[in-house]
């Protein structure tokens, strides 16, 4: 009964934003389709699977799942290595029972190791990425397809010499379409309209009305005439017979096939990391700051994975763009990515016409907005300003996503991380003030809390460089583990001083834990 009235009282904002999420979801549908180098119609039907089945299932409020861009790739060389799509439709269905397997024996955890700057720098690094890329649409340049989020393309030219390209292919009326929607989408955030009534009205469906509007004025005026390949193009059937034979069944005959195995563990492991990072992120941008039960999500997923193999769609992760769309557009649960899915399905079945009259352009304006919004650059000087070590690991991720793809970025921004943690533990593992020894008195070593075997070199060093004829004690009661090497270390400098009239006094060992390595990479996050 409590879920009921949460749903309809949360309905006034659940149904405008998942128009928006819907017509954000569509284009992105079909790029990655075709970047996938998959039949157009999968993209769609992973959008449907997402919506409508994982959302059902999932915990989290505010993600939307669907095909992601950060798979295109490995989509694309599957295809290819397993001969046939039926073929990789099977390795889909695989990876959607390997991801349930992982929910159940709660891998989900696994997203709480990443610290909040490469979010931080996950978000930052997609938005600035889909605002790159959206700039030649937002022009009318629409050479590479809507979805192709790699740096370095096939024909040769690159995100950024994309910008110098475009203006050699400007289309004028898809730039007039372009202002004329970023004026309304920035003006809806000003006071000025929120105090009004026309803020009830979705500024992202007034731009896609506009466009859809000017699109068919245009056609009276030649110089501003916006033809069909800078518009939304999707598969028209002219039937129920013609819709369903748009659906696809895996080839079950290849279940045989090591190959199909190896692709499907890696759509598994790589799409629900990329679900559990999304996850994380949607969870920071949640005003209410709802905590999404991972292992449940990763089940969602696995569910929806099968589900979208069995009738031909591409594999679905939480995507961060469609989830920060939502967010952004004012969702305030679970029915938002609901009703965006059902909008994907009774729109491709009952007037795919009229979203083909959709210019490229209003889609860029709206994403450029998006995209803006994750960017978010006040962050960078919050960043640089309150940490370096929390502003590396986040530059370091946003270059990598931009310049390489979504889970090398990452990955970057982890590694950094790790470097600056174990360099950090590596020039502390104890506390000594050289300029306060005195004459007569003992020289206190007082051990970190963790000292781990990067220590070795400079307790060594330290040892080396204590003066003769002095009282030395190393002070372990602070200390919760050592590692045994430098132990051992201890315990050489002990028997070596008495050859110079050293005496060594060691405090609080005995309460010392066996040096767990386990323990060291939890405490690294």
């Amino acid at each position: 009964m409590k879920q009921q009235q949460n749903f309809l009282a949360n309905l006034r904002y659940d149904l405008p934003a998942s128009v928006v999420v819907f017509l954000v979801a569509m284009p992105l549908c079909l790029g990655i389709a075709l970047a996938s180098g998959a039949p157009l119609f999968s993209g769609i039907i992973a959008g449907m699977i997402g919506g409508i089945v994982v959302s059902l299932i999932s915990g989290s409020q505010l993600g939307v799942s669907g095909p992601a861009a950060g798979l295109a790739v490995i989509v694309l060389n599957a295809i290819n290595d397993l001969g046939a799509f039926e073929n990789f439709l099977l390795a889909v269905v695989i990876a959607g029972v390997i991801q349930i397997i992982l929910g159940i024996v709660k891998a989900g955890v696994i997203g709480y190791y990443f610290p909040s700057s490469v979010i931080k720098g996950m978000l930052s690094g997609i938005g600035l990425l889909i605002f790159l890329k959206q700039l030649p649409h937002a022009v009318g340049y629409d050479a590479d397809p809507e979805g192709d989020f790699s740096f370095f393309q096939v024909d040769g030219h690159n995100t950024l010499s994309e910008l110098w390209y475009m203006w050699d292919a400007v289309t004028p009326g898809a730039m007039v379409i372009t202002a004329l929607s970023l004026i309304i989408l920035i003006s809806w955030d000003k006071p000025f309209i929120k105090k009004t009534f026309l803020s009830n009205i979705p500024g992202p469906l007034l731009v896609v009305s506009l466009g859809i509007g000017l699109n068919l004025f245009f056609d009276s005026i030649p110089v501003l005439d916006i033809t069909s390949e800078h518009l939304v193009t999707i598969p028209v059937a002219t039937s129920a017979s013609e819709f369903l034979n748009q659906f696809t069944t895996p080839n079950f005959a290849a279940f045989t096939e090591p190959k199909i195995y190896v692709v499907a563990l890696t759509l598994a492991v790589v799409g629900s990391l990329e679900t559990l990072l999304s996850v994380e992120a949607t969870d920071k941008l949640d005003p209410m700051k709802r905590v999404t039960p991972t292992n449940r999500e990763l089940i969602a997923q696995g569910i929806g994975n099968m589900c979208s193999g069995l009738i031909g769609g591409l594999p679905v992760t939480q995507v961060i763009v469609r989830s920060s769309a939502n967010i952004q557009s004012g969702g305030r649960s679970k029915a938002s990515a609901f009703f965006h899915g059902i909008l994907l399905l009774v729109c491709v079945m009952i007037i795919p016409s009229v979203l083909n009259l959709i210019p490229l352009a209003s889609l860029a304006a709206i994403l450029l907005v998006i995209g803006y919004k994750l960017t978010n650059p006040k962050q960078f000087v919050q960043l640089y300003k309150k940490d370096m070590s929390l502003f590396l690991p986040f530059i370091v991720t946003i270059l990598g996503i931009v310049f390489t793809d979504l889970l090398r970025g990452i990955g970057l921004g982890m590694a950094v991380g790790i470097i600056n943690i174990l360099w950090n533990n590596f020039k502390i593992p104890y506390h000594l003030d050289p300029d306060n020894i005195k004459d007569n008195e003992p020289i206190i070593i007082q051990l970190a809390e963790d000292v781990s075997f990067l220590n070795k070199a400079s307790i060594l060093r330290t040892f080396n460089k204590l003066p003769d004829n002095t009282h030395v004690i190393i002070d372990a009661t602070k200390n919760h583990s050592i590692h045994p090497d430098v132990l051992e270390i201890i315990e050489d400098f002990e028997l070596n001083a008495k050859t110079r009239d050293i005496k060594v006094e060691l405090k609080g060992f005995e309460e010392v834990e066996k040096y767990d390595p386990v323990k060291q990479f939890h405490k690294l996050f």
